[in-house]
């Protein structure tokens, strides 16, 4: 499997896990918490696939901004949570920054 379809995998994971945090009420609530356990372990297994193939730095930035950007994006539409300007300009640029790791830098150079 490519790299980067563990890393959607791994991401998608984290970012079940975390919106289910939101709803497991402190870990009183036992299904949401059960999920978030299931989706953190779950991710960190990804991660661990695409480190294989994949350099830190680009996989954990990757995993980290596209949680951070898609997690907001789940609390705007499930929690209906609000975004200022601020906050669209200060995604933005994690979204440009992660596209500046993947595409325009050198430090892509796949792990042997």
């Amino acid at each position: 499997m490519h790299p980067y379809a563990y890393l959607a995998a791994a991401i998608a994971a984290e970012v079940a896990g975390t919106t289910a945090l939101k709803l497991s009420e402190g870990f009183s609530n036992p299904a949401p918490s059960v999920v978030v356990l299931a989706g953190y372990v779950s991710s960190f297994y990804f991660l661990g696939l695409v480190l294989e193939e994949l350099p830190v730095g680009v996989v954990y930035g990757t995993w980290a901004a596209v949680g951070i950007v898609a997690t907001a994006l789940v609390g705007v539409v499930v929690f209906e949570e609000s975004v200022d300007v601020a906050g669209v300009v200060g995604l933005a640029l994690i979204v440009a920054g992660v596209v500046v790791l993947n595409v325009a830098s050198d430090a892509y150079t796949p792990a042997h």
